[in-house]
């Protein structure tokens, strides 16, 4: 057990030692983050001494830049169950040498995912009051408190794993299935619950009609499974772009078949949410009137509903026409679209139709503030960070180059 503790030391501080070594491209990637870092922290002490109020978010549009980042870095952190279902479950090899960047992707996510949701509270200092035994969380009733459960549950579980995968990998031993297949079988049902969980977030305000619609949760899935995977094949072809791993064509072309699927079911939805928002004019359909064509001398909104509708249509034609996605640079074409798509459809075109008009029927034209924008890209450098800096060890230990001695 000592031996042990000490070996898990050594890894530990070795791996300190890994992150400080690089060529001339790493540390320049890493500055780069540190000063959007620097800028972020700048902003947000800014926005902290002098109130929400240098956010252009008000009491009409309440949720704004930072919730819709959270929104959309939600489903990147709950896809990595795509890889690591065929991997650890089914044992298919060629998706077992890259699911342990997919997971590393999982906790970046989830800590962008926290720290965004952090700076969108005007008072964090009052946090505590969620903490169970010294504050009132109100559980199990209050919704909030379950996303932060499911959400810490889920960074826990999956920062156990690649610990615990990259510290066997370390030692030159095989992982123990006992130990990670309970963990992993754990963590797919909190990937879902974490986005199923913040959609019920939306759905749970009476007030806002836009959002009650029971299938909201499977949207919101649908198209976590298309952005997360299509993030990983961009990510998977840099890193293959080092010579550190080897990631085959065939496992990013699989990805992209998944992703096909994926596609498929989030364009359904949309379609089946149009219909019924469309198909007889009620009251509340301004709110779809505002999203697809603009209402009120206001557009904006419209441009950005046709916009991530066209680059989902694109992407899904890439990933649904075999010679387009076996072609793996026409593939991450395709995956940049998707990712373009579903950042507005879960940002800007899922928030601003729901909280515009307001419950008074007043329209706010909101746009995020200079102080939102810088904020949000120091968040952005530190999730980059984190994982560059975990995939850096990760491939180190892969090639060799950071290994236990030998007793």
């Amino acid at each position: 057990m000592i031996g042990s503790l000490q070996e898990f030391w050594h890894f530990i501080t070795g791996s300190l030692r890994v992150i400080t070594r690089g060529g001339p491209a790493y540390f320049v990637w890493v500055l780069l983050l540190l000063i959007l870092i620097v800028y972020g922290v700048g902003a947000y002490a800014y926005q902290a001494n002098q109130g929400l109020i240098v956010t252009n978010m008000r009491d009409q549009v309440s949720w704004g830049f930072y919730i819709g980042n959270f929104t959309f870095l939600v489903g990147v952190a709950a896809a990595a169950v795509v890889l690591v279902i065929p991997a650890y479950v089914y044992d298919w090899g060629p998706f077992k040498e890259v699911v342990l960047i997919a997971e590393l992707l999982a906790v970046a996510a989830i800590i962008m995912c926290m720290a965004f949701v952090t700076v969108d509270i005007g008072r964090p200092e009052r946090l505590w009051h969620l903490a169970p035994g010294v504050g009132t969380p109100n559980f199990p009733y209050s919704l909030l408190t379950w996303d932060i459960f499911v959400l810490n549950a889920y960074f826990v579980v999956n920062l156990i794993v690649v610990t615990y995968l990259m510290f066997k990998s370390y030692r030159g031993r095989p992982y123990s299935k006992n130990f990670i297949l309970p963990l992993i079988f754990l963590s797919i049902p909190l990937a879902i619950c974490i986005h199923t969980v913040t959609a019920f977030l939306f759905v749970g305000l009476v007030a806002r009609p836009f959002w009650n619609t029971a299938i909201l949760a499977p949207r919101f899935l649908a198209s976590a499974f298309c952005s997360g995977p299509a993030l990983l094949v961009i990510i998977f072809r840099i890193v293959r772009s080092f010579g550190q791993i080897s990631i085959p064509d065939s496992a990013l072309a699989k990805i992209g078949e998944l992703l096909a699927y994926a596609m498929a079911v989030n364009l359904f939805l949309l379609g089946a949410e149009v219909f019924k928002d469309f198909y007889f004019d009620a009251h509340h359909s301004i709110h779809a009137q505002m999203q697809w064509f603009g209402a009120h001398g206001r557009s904006d909104i419209a441009v950005y509903t046709w916009l991530s509708l066209a680059a989902n249509v694109a992407a899904f034609v890439v990933f649904v026409v075999p010679v387009m996605r076996h072609e793996i640079s026409v593939l991450t074409i395709g995956c940049v679209l998707a990712i373009f798509g579903i950042y507005i459809e879960k940002g800007m075109g899922l928030l601003l139709p729901g909280l515009t008009p307001d419950v008074l029927g007043e329209v706010y034209a909101y746009t995020p503030s200079m102080v939102e924008v810088l904020v949000g890209a120091g968040i952005w450098g530190l999730g980059a960070l984190s994982f560059t800096l975990m995939v850096k060890v990760a491939l180190a230990i892969n090639v060799g180059e950071f290994r236990a001695r030998a007793a």
